[in-house]
């Protein structure tokens, strides 16, 4: 297959979920439903925390990180995809699939950061609590948020001046509802070899290292819940981690059932179908688990939202 030059390249087609046209409006109804319950349910933790002086703490200014994450990492594919079902033009530009690709590569990686910052925030809370307002003041966690968001960054340009470099064949169709770097490179005519690379090294820092500090964080955690004497204060300990803990495991449980769907399926859609899970699924439910599971979100959520009907 003859190669185009990089710079003829003008659009690429997204295919989408699947192909029959009479579920078209089923799937436009249903992304259009998930992502307005997605905003307003990260809008009102973000508009909690902001409101309610009591929320002031680390493990809620992290939460207020998530939830504006969230809010942009569901806004950067969701209104193209729900446009393109709608006037069923499935193009997006190279300008747009690489705008993609660089902030899916930044909101997703910050995603994992925070999540390992708040486990570390709670295993602060539990392994050293007399040293818990020295270890993380607001200082600490400002700076720890923009440090992430710089090493995101990093390698969202990275990922961005690739896909600059690459050549690409005649046939331009993305099996996916929006640009995703993997499925990107596919479509390449160049030497894929330092992609897949840069892939597995991303991987490793942004998903790996993450993973591992959670995983490091639980154990010191729970060897410290275990050595408590009081039962009430071992139940109230692990209640303080079940949110976090039912966050972590539904974003890298489905990023686990994304590659081991790709692994035995050769159904690019299906894949994407699955990529559903992490890339909305996650960020729609996350509000729920966590105000469900904290009396004190609870009630600064119905704060909130006597003090908005009130001026209703």
């Amino acid at each position: 297959m003859e190669a185009k030059n990089k710079t003829a390249i003008s659009e690429f087609f997204l295919l989408g979920l699947m192909d029959n046209l009479e579920l078209q409006p089923l799937i436009f109804s249903l992304f259009l439903s998930m992502y307005l319950v997605t905003i307003q349910g990260n809008l009102l933790m973000i508009l909690a925390v902001s409101f309610d002086s009591h929320l002031h703490t680390p493990m809620y200014f992290f939460l207020y990180s998530l939830s504006l994450n969230d809010i942009c990492l569901n806004t950067t594919t969701a209104p193209k995809m729900l446009v393109s079902i709608q006037t069923q033009d499935h193009s997006i530009t190279q300008r747009g699939c690489l705008a993609q690709i660089y902030l899916v590569l930044v909101f997703s990686g910050l995603e994992t950061c925070l999540l390992a910052a708040m486990v570390y925030d709670r295993y602060v809370a539990i392994c050293h609590p007399l040293r818990y307002a020295v270890i993380l003041n607001i200082c600490m966690c400002v700076s720890l948020t923009l440090f992430f968001l710089f090493i995101s960054i990093t390698d969202g340009v990275l990922h961005s001046l690739m896909m600059l470099s690459l050549s690409f064949c005649t046939e331009l169709r993305i099996p996916h509802f929006f640009c995703e770097f993997a499925q990107v490179i596919r479509l390449t005519c160049s030497d894929t070899l330092v992609g897949n690379i840069v892939i597995y090294i991303e991987v490793c820092i942004l998903g790996g290292v993450p993973a591992f500090g959670i995983i490091l964080s639980y154990i010191h955690i729970v060897s410290s819940i275990l050595r408590m004497p009081s039962p009430e204060g071992k139940f109230k300990a692990f209640s303080t981690c079940g949110s976090h803990l039912s966050v972590v495991t539904l974003l890298y449980g489905t990023g686990f059932g994304v590659y081991i769907s790709s692994a035995v399926t050769d159904s690019m859609q299906k894949v994407a179908m699955a990529s559903v899970m992490y890339s909305a699924v996650s960020q729609m439910v996350n509000p729920f688990i966590y105000s469900l599971r904290k009396s004190d979100m609870r009630a600064a959520l119905w704060k909130l939202i006597a003090r908005i009907a009130s001026l209703l």
